[in-house]
């Protein structure tokens, strides 16, 4: 079955070629030499969230970077080598943080189970509960806790975005940059726009704004 699955996708990679040539004989030959994205996606690992599929952009238009509930933290070397690149080589004009509704890693967060190193990771989703607790714990329904709890979490990590150097360097160098905050439906496939939108560091408090 496995060997069946590998045979299979290396399959539907030929057939995805195909049809791109039948479109256009050129397709990856003009692909090869440009990379020119106007849009960083930060989105969560989960498999049923393919960013670029989900928005309807083609091979080059979206530069990605995925982990676990779509976390920014600010020691995350692998996070920030993305966002730098994107930001001040690829000169992105809007970053989107991208979580979906039933999240693995929320839902994690939620309890109290060990899950082994991934304990580590899932502490600062916990913090974002800590942040808002008071509002969290009056949902009696654990289906709607974690809904809500998903979208607090994304409002947050757009804030986190907003924070860094890099994102403010950005602002104060007068580069076009937004940041958004979407919350997806794997259940409807529709994306939900949660109006948090930062595109200076006017909209962070004060304590945060760097001088440069």
């Amino acid at each position: 079955m496995e060997k069946d699955f590998y045979h299979k996708i290396i399959q539907h990679n030929k057939n995805w070629v195909s049809k791109k040539l039948a479109l256009d004989a050129d397709f990856f030959k003009k692909l090869e030499h440009q990379q020119q994205p106007s849009l960083l996606w930060i989105g969560c690992a989960d498999s049923r969230v393919p960013a670029n599929e989900i928005i309807g952009a083609e091979s080059g238009e979206v530069f990605v970077h995925r982990n676990i509930s779509n976390m920014v933290i600010h020691s995350d070397m692998s996070l920030l080598s993305v966002l730098d690149y994107a930001v001040t080589i690829l000169k992105v004009k809007h970053i989107i943080v991208c979580g979906h509704y039933n999240c693995g890693g929320i839902n994690a967060a939620m309890s109290k189970q060990h899950f082994g190193i991934l304990d580590n990771w899932i502490r600062h989703i916990k913090d974002v509960y800590r942040f808002h607790s008071k509002e969290l714990d009056a949902i009696t329904s654990e289906t709607q806790k974690s809904n809500r709890f998903v979208e607090l979490n994304i409002v947050e990590q757009v804030c986190n975005l907003a924070k860094t150097s890099i994102v403010q360097a950005a602002w104060a160098n007068k580069q076009p940059l937004s940041i958004h905050g979407w919350v997806y439906g794997v259940g409807s496939g529709i994306i939900k726009d949660l109006g948090v939108n930062f595109s200076s560091d006017d909209d962070l408090s004060a304590i945060y704004q760097l001088n440069f």
